[in-house]
């Protein structure tokens, strides 16, 4: 048997707060609200800078099923 490699993890996509506000069509108030209230994460570098990670913002924009997709999704249940 051949034995699998382990795959070398992806390095990290941080995304200022502006970046994330406009991949996600919401206003950087919002980011910072959600962050504020501990909803979403985001670390800071420095003292004013403040990032939020891709992939936290994709497993929390998720997008909403339609039409068939959201058909197959409740056969499921």
């Amino acid at each position: 048997m051949a034995q699998q490699r382990p795959q070398p993890e992806q390095p990290t996509r941080w995304l200022s707060l502006q970046q994330a506000a406009h991949l996600y069509n919401v206003s950087v108030d919002t980011l910072r609200r959600r962050i504020a209230t501990g909803t979403r994460p985001a670390s800071r570098f420095g003292v004013r800078l403040i990032r939020v990670r891709g992939e936290d913002l994709e497993r929390l924009y998720r997008p909403i099923p339609i039409g068939d997709q959201l058909s197959r999704r409740r056969r499921r249940s």
